[in-house]
């Protein structure tokens, strides 16, 4: 079970009704009863996570929140030079090993320099990365696409770095985006708000996994107060987090731009120079 998923089964549970049916035939009510009993094994079962899930689920408990951290002198950072100023971003290689190697890979190799940001949309985000400029293309460090390294210890936060892809399970390769959006809106924060409020709830009983496990106080409070996308949680890549400039981020993603979000007038990325975090 993934963080999207939970979140689509929290929203059925809270809206759906319960349908019943009645017999008055004792065949019926023999198949009604092995179907209850049958069920009740189903979600027995249910209840028993895999190794993965576990490890998943405990992620925050593990590793905390780092993006919400201050960064450690020595710590390696990127300075994206765009020609709309600086934007200075972190990395998690311990969470996004694959995702920050590829990054830092390609940026030492002057592979983004010259490349615009193709993808612009205002109280959401700036996507760049790709060499032709389409949005089609691009290679990983690596020279083939890699997959997804998911956890809800890193989150789709305004300034987040992430991988963005084509949607299938592997197909993570040059191309990255910043979230910028900076109000979660009204419905969401209404739920994160409620959620203030169930810590201590169960994500389904007997897993002993708890709401403050996908959610806790701190997730929920920086998404109401800071702005992010949670709707991208469990679907893409986060490796990054910008820590200077993002009153640049805000400045590209109020460009002018065509029916395809594409700037009317370049955004280029002249420059990525990697360092160490207070040295």
């Amino acid at each position: 079970m993934k963080l999207k998923i939970f979140i689509l089964a929290a929203a059925v549970a809270l809206s759906s009704l319960s349908l019943t049916a009645c017999s008055s035939s004792n065949e019926a009510e023999q198949d009604t009863t092995e179907a209850e009993e049958e069920a009740a094994e189903t979600d027995e079962e249910n209840t028993e996570l895999s190794e993965e899930e576990i490890e998943y689920y405990m992620a925050i408990r593990t590793y905390g929140l780092p993006q919400l951290e201050e960064p450690e002198q020595g710590e390696t950072i990127a300075v994206i030079n765009t020609n709309y100023g600086t934007i200075t971003v972190r990395f998690f290689e311990e969470l996004a090993p694959l995702a920050v190697e590829n990054f830092l890979g390609l940026a030492g190799e002057g592979y983004y320099d010259g490349v615009i940001f193709h993808r612009v949309i205002n109280n959401f985000m700036i996507q760049g990365g790709d060499p032709t400029g389409t949005g089609m293309g691009g290679e990983s460090y690596f020279g083939e696409d890699f997959g997804l390294e998911i956890t809800p210890a890193l989150r789709h936060f305004r300034g987040a770095l992430a991988m963005a892809n084509s949607g299938t399970e592997n197909s993570n390769g040059s191309q990255f985006y910043i979230v910028q959006n900076p109000d979660i809106g009204d419905d969401a924060k209404e739920t994160f708000t409620n959620y203030l409020d169930m810590q201590d709830e169960e994500i389904e009983e007997g897993t002993g996994i708890y709401l403050s496990d996908i959610y806790p106080t701190e997730v929920l409070n920086e998404y109401i107060e800071n702005g992010g996308y949670p709707y991208l949680d469990g679907s893409y890549t986060v490796f990054g987090q910008v820590i200077e400039g993002m009153e640049v981020v805000d400045k590209i993603a109020a460009v002018e731009t065509d029916d395809s979000d594409k700037p009317l007038e370049d955004v280029v990325i002249k420059s990525v120079s990697l360092s160490e975090y207070g040295l």
